[in-house]
């Protein structure tokens, strides 16, 4: 078996000492395989920052091990930051620069940049390369983010909320850029609000709730054993729903069916409403989602010790 990219065992990370200590990671477990995109994902104050922080080094845990490609990114930070890459949620460029000046800059600290021309071909940023930061649109800037990022040849790319305040357009753009280097080879980590970001880029997913990683696995996976459900109106629900098997819950004059079996619990359904007579108005089946899955995750207690808080 081949080592992981990312590597995190036991993961802790308190924010304080003594009584008024804050734990915003409590054990985590995630190994990220080479050549991967990973999804890591949580509420607000789940601990998503708080452990990217730890791997990219730029904060010791305070238990547990990560190692980033077979190293450790605190005590080898050198050797580890010649093979990664971190995009951050705001980068801070100067905005008196051209996107080309940032670019000579940004390369100016690396010891074998990739050409400037070249990464603003692969951007899409050739026309814009005299034009000063203050002017490009919030997905120029995000490409601008990424060519920095790529000017180093990374083997393991993180990237901290990477379409955070983009346009529905400018957010795919970065999705096929980020597709682009998964299939050339880079290893991705990254933290996401969006579901459908994680769907339609992770090949796993974790998802964290206060503090631990609580599911993960593929997209697949993740949804895998949740209920689907089925919704219709309370006024017209017939009085045998129960006889269906399924959870019932009346909420805001819907009633909803929680089933292990869509199929099943639906053909039963319709079929009995046909023989009946019965109009199931607002009906409405949906399988599980990655959407279902979080909602649940995030409506459960937090769990936290006494001593512990979100971050």
């Amino acid at each position: 078996m081949t080592t992981p990219a990312i590597e995190v065992r036991g993961l802790h990370r308190s924010y304080g000492t003594g009584a008024g200590a804050f734990e915003a990671v409590r054990g985590v477990d995630l190994s990220v395989e080479a050549g991967t995109i990973t999804a890591l994902l949580g509420t607000n104050g789940a601990g998503k920052t708080s452990t990217l922080e730890v791997v990219e080094g730029l904060a010791a845990a305070s238990a547990g091990t990560v190692r980033v490609l077979g190293l450790d990114p605190v005590a080898d930070r050198d050797a580890v930051r010649r093979r990664t890459a971190v995009l951050l949620q705001e980068s801070g460029f100067s905005g008196d620069l051209t996107v080309r000046e940032t670019l000579l800059q940004w390369a100016g600290t690396l010891t074998s940049p990739r050409p400037v021309e070249e990464v603003l071909g692969r951007l899409g940023l050739e026309s814009r390369a005299d034009v000063r930061v203050r002017a490009l649109s919030g997905g120029e800037e995000r490409r601008l983010d990424l060519a920095c990022a790529l000017l180093g040849r990374p083997e393991v790319l993180l990237l901290d909320e990477p379409t955070t305040g983009l346009d529905p357009e400018s957010r795919r753009d970065v999705w096929e850029l980020v597709r682009d280097l998964r299939h050339a080879g880079t290893t991705v980590l990254l933290t996401t609000h969006y579901l459908e970001e994680a769907e339609e880029l992770a090949d796993r997913l974790a998802i964290m709730h206060a503090g631990r990683i609580v599911r993960e696995g593929t997209p697949a996976e993740v949804a895998a054993g949740h209920p689907s459900v089925i919704r219709l109106d309370e006024a017209t629900a017939p009085a045998w729903l129960d006889d269906l098997g399924a959870r019932r819950v009346v909420r805001g004059g819907t009633v909803t069916l929680e089933t292990d079996d869509l199929q099943a619990t639906l053909t039963t359904l319709l079929v009995r409403a046909e023989r009946e007579g019965v109009r199931l108005d607002g009906l409405e089946a949906r399988a599980a989602t990655l959407e279902s899955v979080f909602l649940a995750i995030a409506d459960q207690p937090a769990d936290r010790s006494p001593e512990g808080a979100l971050a």
